[in-house]
């Protein structure tokens, strides 16, 4: 008996999913994913709200980018939501009319959770890689690290990893001094 042909998700899986998941499409595979915790939405908002000044806004710094909080991006058949994305804006000047973006962002960042880590590393990172997303950094708000990478060769290399309350200089943002710290503040509160 012929095995019946797998059904490729398609992006009105991903509309028809429920709303109070995350939907994303992985090599032709449709996932569901809880929306992030709060210590996982603190930790992005605070990187975004630390970013966006000097880079998207060009207060206190060079300005150039367009940073933009899980924007949907179409990246050939895949379809991924990172926590955070960045355009150079001579890439993409302004975001477009639509609920999601095809151009490959510049920098992506990805806040690791239980729930979301192996997919993030594994599935995510090589769609990335593949369309040539140039940096990409994973946080972890529970362990307090950052991990930065940048495409060489068609691979990620390290570029550094820190944690706790580093103070660190980061490509593709290393105009700016971060202060780790800052990211884990609210999820300190939280925990308290």
């Amino acid at each position: 008996m012929a095995e019946l042909a797998h059904k490729r998700a398609s992006y009105e899986d991903v509309l028809s999913a429920p709303s109070h998941l995350v939907a994303e499409v992985l090599d032709g595979e449709l996932t569901l994913q809880p929306r992030p915790a709060m210590r996982h939405a603190a930790a992005s908002s605070a990187l975004g709200g630390e970013l966006m000044p000097p880079f998207s806004r060009g207060r206190n710094g060079p300005g150039g980018w367009l940073i933009v909080d899980e924007p949907e991006l179409h990246l050939q058949a895949d379809i991924l939501v990172p926590d955070l994305a960045g355009w150079q804006r001579s890439k993409l000047p302004r975001l477009p009319d639509a609920p999601y973006v095809t151009v490959p962002p510049d920098w992506v960042c990805e806040v690791l959770s239980a729930n979301t880590a192996r997919l993030d590393r594994t599935k995510k990172r090589p769609v990335y890689a593949r369309d040539g997303v140039r940096w990409l950094w994973f946080i972890d708000a529970v362990a307090r690290t950052l991990e930065a990478f940048e495409l060489t060769d068609g691979r990620y290399a390290v570029i550094g990893s820190w944690s706790d309350d580093a103070h660190v200089r980061v490509s593709p943002f290393e105009a700016f001094e971060l202060d780790l710290a800052v990211l884990w503040a609210d999820v300190d509160l939280a925990e308290q």
